[in-house]
């Protein structure tokens, strides 16, 4: 869940963004307040998010407007569909429109892309997971999107794995120094995964035992051979695949047996689905 003084800071910053020296369109044109209704209608198919931060805008600006969804977060909502409806006074509607507009977009889009990623998978074994590339400051919002779609997280910070990858070990002098330096730096409660992009590297890392090994940048062929070594000489070791994973390819790299696939794409590239507000007097 998105902490509720998260979603509040945001809501904020991004209406003091729009804000800070009013909006004098409204303001002219309706001087006193006025009964409105405000449908929110998704424009094309798409899996919901950002609903609860929709609401969070408008009981910002004015805890007068009533907000009434019609689906959940998370939903598949299909074109035309009536996602929720406002009302209250019409100037806070207008004020609020592309403030909240532009939340329900950006995080839609990446759940609806996730689904399609989830879908592309769905008769394999692995998991569609999400990256660190994430917009900064949104990350928590993002990474919940990716959830409402049906995926998985990985890292939400650096501090939650011990993710050994290419220059890392460049640095270290190679997997095998790497791994002993972090297991003699962190307890057992941390898990460590180690980034290799070669059977040479590989072989080093099955010897050094990760918890997880990441097969970067492989093709479908490379990971399937991979995959059927480490599940014959470390058994237990998880197997995660990134590196330019998109939706042409991720059924076949899915295919090979990995257990995870992390997808940049989720986030970096989603792009914001197409979500309308459209009012009337009442």
């Amino acid at each position: 869940m998105i902490e509720p003084f998260l979603a509040r800071d945001l809501v904020q910053q991004a209406l003091t963004e729009d804000l800070l020296y009013g909006d004098p369109t409204t303001e002219a044109l309706f001087p006193k307040p006025f009964d409105a209704i405000g449908d929110v209608v998704a424009k094309e198919d798409l899996v919901l998010a950002g609903l609860d931060l929709f609401e969070v805008i408008f009981q910002t600006l004015d805890p007068g407007v009533r907000f009434e969804p019609v689906f959940s977060p998370g939903q598949r909502v299909p074109k035309g569909g009536l996602i929720a409806r406002l009302t209250g006074d019409g100037r806070s509607i207008l004020k609020g429109e592309r403030t909240a507009l532009n939340f329900m977009q950006r995080l839609s889009g990446i759940a609806t892309l996730t689904r399609r990623f989830v879908d592309a998978v769905k008769d394999t074994s692995a998991q569609i997971v999400d990256t660190r590339k994430t917009t900064p400051g949104y990350r928590a919002l993002e990474k919940k999107a990716v959830r409402l779609g049906g995926g998985g997280n990985h890292r939400f910070h650096l501090g939650d794995l011990i993710l050994i990858k290419d220059n890392h070990i460049a640095l270290a002098g190679g997997i095998k120094d790497a791994v002993a330096r972090a297991r003699a730096h962190t307890g057992h409660a941390l898990k460590i995964e180690v980034e290799v992009n070669t059977f040479a590297e590989l072989e080093e890392a099955i010897a050094a035992t990760p918890e997880i090994i990441m097969l970067d940048n492989m093709d479908a062929d490379a990971i399937k051979k991979a995959v059927s070594l480490i599940r014959a000489e470390a058994p237990g070791i998880l197997i995660e695949v990134s590196g330019g994973v998109t939706l042409a390819s991720v059924k076949a790299l899915a295919s090979a047996g990995a257990d995870l696939i992390s997808a940049g794409a989720l986030t970096h590239s989603a792009r914001a689905v197409d979500i309308s507000l459209e009012t009337e007097r009442r």
